[in-house]
Protein backbone atom coordinates (compact mmCIF):
# COMPACT_ATOMS: atom_id res chain seq x y z
CA UNK A 1 0.00 0.00 0.00
CA UNK A 2 1.61 3.56 -1.20
CA UNK A 3 0.18 6.07 -0.21
CA UNK A 4 0.84 9.50 -1.64
CA UNK A 5 -0.29 12.69 0.47
CA UNK A 6 -1.18 16.18 -2.61
CA UNK A 7 -2.23 19.01 -1.78
CA UNK A 8 -3.84 21.83 -4.28
CA UNK A 9 -5.67 24.72 -4.12
CA UNK A 10 -8.76 26.44 -5.01
CA UNK A 11 -9.42 25.37 -8.93
CA UNK A 12 -7.13 23.21 -8.75
CA UNK A 13 -8.98 20.10 -6.50
CA UNK A 14 -11.90 20.34 -9.63
CA UNK A 15 -10.76 16.95 -11.20
CA UNK A 16 -11.15 15.31 -7.15
CA UNK A 17 -14.39 16.95 -6.72
CA UNK A 18 -16.55 13.60 -6.80
CA UNK A 19 -14.27 11.55 -5.79
CA UNK A 20 -14.38 13.59 -2.66
CA UNK A 21 -17.87 13.82 -2.79
CA UNK A 22 -18.61 10.01 -2.96
CA UNK A 23 -15.83 9.85 0.06
CA UNK A 24 -17.54 12.08 2.71
CA UNK A 25 -21.05 10.68 1.93
CA UNK A 26 -19.43 7.49 2.92
CA UNK A 27 -17.33 8.43 5.80
CA UNK A 28 -19.57 10.29 7.23
CA UNK A 29 -22.53 8.02 7.40
CA UNK A 30 -21.22 6.73 10.59
CA UNK A 31 -21.73 7.94 14.14
CA UNK A 32 -21.47 10.85 15.17
CA UNK A 33 -22.79 11.91 11.82
CA UNK A 34 -24.62 9.74 10.85
CA UNK A 35 -25.10 11.92 7.55
CA UNK A 36 -27.37 10.43 4.85
CA UNK A 37 -25.98 12.12 1.95
CA UNK A 38 -26.93 13.64 -1.28
CA UNK A 39 -24.55 14.17 -3.76
CA UNK A 40 -26.16 17.38 -5.36
CA UNK A 41 -25.24 18.91 -1.93
CA UNK A 42 -21.55 18.08 -1.51
CA UNK A 43 -20.90 19.36 -4.87
CA UNK A 44 -22.21 22.32 -4.47
CA UNK A 45 -20.50 22.46 -0.83
CA UNK A 46 -16.94 21.54 -2.33
CA UNK A 47 -17.05 23.83 -5.29
CA UNK A 48 -17.39 26.50 -2.64
CA UNK A 49 -14.41 25.39 -1.48
CA UNK A 50 -12.90 25.13 -4.64
CA UNK A 51 -14.04 28.86 -6.00
CA UNK A 52 -11.81 30.05 -2.81
CA UNK A 53 -8.29 31.11 -3.34
CA UNK A 54 -7.59 30.98 -0.04
CA UNK A 55 -8.74 27.44 0.34
CA UNK A 56 -6.15 23.81 1.03
CA UNK A 57 -7.32 19.96 -0.19
CA UNK A 58 -4.84 17.67 1.23
CA UNK A 59 -5.70 14.49 -0.53
CA UNK A 60 -4.31 10.69 0.04
CA UNK A 61 -3.98 9.02 -2.73
CA UNK A 62 -4.00 5.14 -2.92
CA UNK A 63 -1.65 4.29 -5.82
CA UNK A 64 -2.92 0.79 -5.78
CA UNK A 65 -6.46 1.70 -6.71
CA UNK A 66 -7.99 2.68 -10.38
CA UNK A 67 -7.55 6.20 -10.73
CA UNK A 68 -11.63 6.78 -10.23
CA UNK A 69 -11.23 5.29 -6.72
CA UNK A 70 -7.83 6.54 -5.65
CA UNK A 71 -8.88 8.62 -3.22
CA UNK A 72 -8.96 7.32 -0.21
CA UNK A 73 -8.91 10.20 2.51
CA UNK A 74 -9.42 14.12 2.58
CA UNK A 75 -8.91 17.08 4.55
CA UNK A 76 -9.80 20.69 4.00
CA UNK A 77 -9.38 24.25 4.89
CA UNK A 78 -10.55 27.76 4.49
CA UNK A 79 -9.41 31.11 5.27
CA UNK A 80 -13.16 32.01 7.13
CA UNK A 81 -13.41 34.68 5.74
CA UNK A 82 -14.56 33.01 2.57
CA UNK A 83 -16.63 30.63 4.77
CA UNK A 84 -20.13 30.27 5.60
CA UNK A 85 -21.70 32.63 7.66
CA UNK A 86 -22.75 30.43 10.11
CA UNK A 87 -19.09 29.32 10.56
CA UNK A 88 -18.18 33.02 11.18
CA UNK A 89 -20.70 33.77 13.43
CA UNK A 90 -19.22 32.81 16.79
CA UNK A 91 -15.90 34.25 15.97
CA UNK A 92 -17.78 37.77 15.38
CA UNK A 93 -19.64 36.87 18.91
CA UNK A 94 -16.06 37.08 20.63
CA UNK A 95 -14.79 39.85 18.74
CA UNK A 96 -12.23 37.53 16.87
CA UNK A 97 -11.31 39.14 13.57
CA UNK A 98 -12.37 36.25 11.27
CA UNK A 99 -9.35 37.55 8.95
CA UNK A 100 -7.24 35.44 11.63
CA UNK A 101 -8.79 32.48 11.33
CA UNK A 102 -7.99 29.60 9.25
CA UNK A 103 -10.98 27.07 8.75
CA UNK A 104 -10.82 23.00 8.89
CA UNK A 105 -13.47 21.94 7.21
CA UNK A 106 -13.13 18.10 7.53
CA UNK A 107 -10.59 15.14 7.20
CA UNK A 108 -12.17 12.19 6.05
CA UNK A 109 -10.26 9.12 5.71
CA UNK A 110 -11.35 5.11 4.77
CA UNK A 111 -11.32 2.63 7.36
CA UNK A 112 -8.51 0.93 6.17
CA UNK A 113 -6.43 3.43 5.98
CA UNK A 114 -6.62 4.77 9.92
CA UNK A 115 -3.67 4.18 12.16
CA UNK A 116 -1.27 5.08 9.95
CA UNK A 117 -0.04 8.82 10.47
CA UNK A 118 -2.67 9.80 8.21
CA UNK A 119 -4.71 12.38 10.91
CA UNK A 120 -1.48 13.79 12.04
CA UNK A 121 -0.03 14.55 8.65
CA UNK A 122 -3.85 16.27 7.63
CA UNK A 123 -3.12 18.51 10.52
CA UNK A 124 0.27 19.32 9.94
CA UNK A 125 -0.55 20.66 6.40
CA UNK A 126 -3.47 22.62 7.32
CA UNK A 127 -1.26 24.08 10.02
CA UNK A 128 1.79 24.84 8.00
CA UNK A 129 -0.63 25.93 5.24
CA UNK A 130 -2.12 28.64 8.14
CA UNK A 131 1.38 30.00 8.86
CA UNK A 132 1.96 30.54 4.78
CA UNK A 133 -1.22 32.45 5.08
CA UNK A 134 -0.47 34.40 8.25
CA UNK A 135 -3.31 33.21 10.02
CA UNK A 136 -2.86 33.19 13.86
CA UNK A 137 -5.61 30.61 14.51
CA UNK A 138 -6.77 27.71 13.10
CA UNK A 139 -10.25 25.85 13.84
CA UNK A 140 -13.09 23.44 13.62
CA UNK A 141 -16.23 22.65 14.43
CA UNK A 142 -17.82 19.14 15.46
CA UNK A 143 -20.90 18.05 16.17
CA UNK A 144 -22.20 17.26 19.38
CA UNK A 145 -24.18 13.94 20.35
CA UNK A 146 -25.24 12.35 23.85
CA UNK A 147 -23.69 9.94 25.45
CA UNK A 148 -26.62 7.88 25.17
CA UNK A 149 -27.70 8.30 21.41
CA UNK A 150 -29.06 5.43 20.03
CA UNK A 151 -26.79 4.92 17.13
CA UNK A 152 -23.73 5.26 19.37
CA UNK A 153 -21.90 2.29 18.60
CA UNK A 154 -20.41 0.54 22.01
CA UNK A 155 -16.94 0.85 21.38
CA UNK A 156 -17.04 4.27 19.92
CA UNK A 157 -14.27 6.33 21.11
CA UNK A 158 -14.65 10.62 20.50
CA UNK A 159 -11.29 12.06 18.75
CA UNK A 160 -11.48 14.68 21.75
CA UNK A 161 -7.99 13.67 23.25
CA UNK A 162 -6.25 13.18 19.74
CA UNK A 163 -7.38 16.83 19.23
CA UNK A 164 -6.06 18.25 22.44
CA UNK A 165 -2.64 16.20 21.74
CA UNK A 166 -2.99 18.85 18.53
CA UNK A 167 -3.40 21.83 21.25
CA UNK A 168 -7.20 22.15 20.00
CA UNK A 169 -9.12 23.65 22.95
CA UNK A 170 -13.16 23.13 23.06
CA UNK A 171 -14.83 26.84 23.30
CA UNK A 172 -17.14 26.13 25.78
CA UNK A 173 -19.02 29.63 24.30
CA UNK A 174 -18.87 28.67 21.32
CA UNK A 175 -21.08 27.03 18.82
CA UNK A 176 -23.15 26.96 15.70
CA UNK A 177 -25.92 24.84 14.14
CA UNK A 178 -25.74 22.89 10.88
CA UNK A 179 -28.86 20.93 9.14
CA UNK A 180 -28.47 17.93 7.36
CA UNK A 181 -30.59 14.68 7.60
CA UNK A 182 -29.55 11.56 9.80
CA UNK A 183 -29.42 8.24 8.86
CA UNK A 184 -32.62 7.59 11.13
CA UNK A 185 -34.62 10.50 10.43
CA UNK A 186 -37.57 11.03 8.37
CA UNK A 187 -36.37 15.08 7.56
CA UNK A 188 -33.25 16.78 7.96
CA UNK A 189 -32.80 18.25 11.33
CA UNK A 190 -30.51 21.30 12.94
CA UNK A 191 -27.34 20.00 14.93
CA UNK A 192 -25.42 21.74 17.30
CA UNK A 193 -21.73 22.08 16.30
CA UNK A 194 -18.77 23.40 19.05
CA UNK A 195 -16.19 24.84 17.79
CA UNK A 196 -11.94 24.06 18.68
CA UNK A 197 -9.61 26.80 18.44
CA UNK A 198 -5.41 26.76 18.37
CA UNK A 199 -4.08 29.84 18.57
CA UNK A 200 -0.32 31.16 17.64
CA UNK A 201 2.25 30.86 18.46
CA UNK A 202 1.26 27.16 18.93
CA UNK A 203 1.21 27.08 15.33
Amino acid sequence: MTIQIKTVTGEEVLPWLDALALLRIEVFRDFPYLYDGDLAYERRYLSSYASSSLSLFVLALDSGRPPEASVVGASTAIALSDAEAAFQAPFIARSIPVENVLYFGESVLRYHYRGRGLGHRFFDEREAFAREQGKTITSFCAVERPDDHPLRPAKYTPLDNFWQQRGYHKQADMHTLYNWRDTNEPAPSDKLMAFWLREAPSL
